[in-house]
């Protein structure tokens, strides 16, 4: 049978911590309880996201005060520094991976160079971001780049970006130089080694009409790159579903308590909801098993039990022609196959046979 491929599960705890510490780590041993294979945080500074008089989503106006600017909310749920390496240990001391998602470039720094990270995860806003990209490839680390809100071919530019910043060109930075780094056959190479793309839908929850799973074979086609999907929508059919077409990550938002407030917590799932994912998705990856199609190891037993033979219908003498009156299909499967059904057909029994009795030659 064939190799069970283990899908990278991310589990999203973004900002839904509410900026307190304490809950912070209560969301990392519900991840690490579910089974997934990384928790993740975000990681900015609310002066260098966003200015004070920025709006809010929409989403986030129905999940937070209204008369609080985006600039003051994501000031409460911001992370400092310390907090970061307490929860880094934290992780590990619970058997998970930790990552983080950063907004800002000295974010980026931070988690790369300071914390070490084995990859950034950037966010679909940041998909023409190119001084930001740029940054990230720089750091030499992988890259989980998730393309919500784009076309292809801006998925296509993002790429030539970090393929500019992964070879190391010391040349000033420009679109044609981006271009000419995603063609050649070294910035392939590299973007194959160090880059995943995660297939997204930003809109919180996303409506099931939106998600459109069969973007993630487009995505594969299109740049030859392992593909994952990251998940807005209410539930878990989405995930697994996009497991079974071949989504080789899976990020899904959970919270401790979808009631909280904050703007991420309605689209997010609950610890047994997130440990229903993880374990359905495990069940997935099993049940794709092969290509090939033969008997399972497991049927093998029943075949000769579900299958027919040829058997007399009644009872017939020895000379007796066999027809479609006398002749029938019945289980068990351990006589002469139905397929020999029509070779009989004409032929004179050699023998008394009784009713339901297996025909042999």
């Amino acid at each position: 049978m064939g190799q069970v491929n283990h899908t990278f599960i991310i589990a999203e705890a973004g900002v839904n911590h509410n900026g307190s510490l304490d809950m912070a780590k209560r969301l990392i041993e519900v991840a690490a309880d579910s089974g997934a294979d990384a928790v993740k945080f975000q990681t900015f500074q609310a002066d260098k996201l966003t200015g004070k008089a920025s709006p809010k989503a929409e989403y986030q106006i129905q999940s937070t005060s209204p008369i609080e600017s985006q600039w003051e909310m994501l000031r409460r749920l911001e992370l400092d520094c310390e907090s970061h390496r307490i929860l880094v240990e934290y992780s590990r001391n619970c058997g998970i991976q930790f990552l983080s998602t950063p907004f800002d470039m000295e974010s980026i720094d931070f988690l790369a160079i300071d914390l070490d990270l084995p990859y950034i995860k950037t966010s679909s806003g940041e998909i023409t971001n190119a001084p930001f990209l740029l940054r990230v490839a720089q750091t030499q680390k992988p890259v989980i780049l998730s393309t919500g809100m784009s076309t292809l071919g801006e998925v296509e530019t993002a790429l030539g970006v970090l393929a500019y910043g992964y070879l190391g060109r010391d040349y000033k930075p420009a679109q044609e130089k981006f271009i000419t780094a995603f063609g050649s056959e070294e910035g392939q190479a590299i973007l194959h080694e160090r880059v995943t793309l995660l297939h997204c839908t930003t809109e919180y929850p996303a409506p099931f009409r939106d998600i459109n799973l069969r973007v993630i074979d487009n995505l594969a086609s299109a740049f030859g790159l392992p593909v994952g999907f990251s998940d807005h929508s209410a539930g878990i059919a989405a995930p697994i579903a996009a497991v079974a077409r071949g989504a080789v990550m899976i990020e899904k938002h959970f919270t401790l308590d979808r009631n909280l407030p904050g703007p991420d917590h309605k689209a997010s799932l609950e610890p047994a909801e997130l440990k229903l994912m993880v374990q359905s998705i495990r069940e997935v990856e099993v049940a794709l098993g092969s290509s090939q199609k033969v008997p399972a190891p497991s049927e093998m037993k029943n075949r000769s039990i579900v299958r027919r033979s040829l058997v007399a219908a009644c009872n017939i003498k020895k000379g007796e022609v066999f027809s479609e009156a006398n002749l029938a299909a019945k289980r068990p499967g351990t006589g002469i196959a139905p397929g020999k059904y029509w070779e009989y057909i004409g032929k004179k029994a050699a023998r008394d046979f009784q009713k339901n009795e297996m025909v042999t030659p």
